[in-house]
């Protein structure tokens, strides 16, 4: 079955950097658009950022020039590089993909940036 396992979270510091992992399983990952969300407490899921099957990306304006979306098909891997982390990208992050026209989600990995 699909499945989307996300890694990588954790406590940082403001200005400081992580990397999320999304390994996926249970279909034809390059096939695919992969994206990432989060939910920060007590706010909607919100979109981050989505690459597409030719690898082009896309962000939102909050996150423009700080992360970097990309993937690795030979290993059905995406990942979120998060560079100058703020207190407000404070959140679980979720990775989404949504082959057979489904949409799937990953359990989620928490980020929290304070000092």
């Amino acid at each position: 079955q699909v499945q989307l396992v996300e890694s990588g979270g954790g406590l940082v510091q403001p200005g400081g950097s992580l990397t999320l992992s999304c390994v996926a399983s249970g279909f034809t990952f390059g096939s695919f658009s992969l994206r990432w969300y989060r939910q920060a407490p007590g706010k909607e899921r919100e979109w981050v950022a989505g690459i597409g099957i030719g690898s082009n990306t896309y962000y939102a304006d909050s996150v423009k020039g700080r992360f970097t979306i990309s993937r690795d098909n030979e290993k059905n891997t995406g990942f979120l590089q998060m560079k100058s982390l703020k207190p407000e990208d404070t959140a679980v992050y979720y990775c989404n993909a949504s082959p057979g026209g489904r949409d799937y989600w990953g359990q989620g990995t928490q980020v929290t940036v304070s000092s």
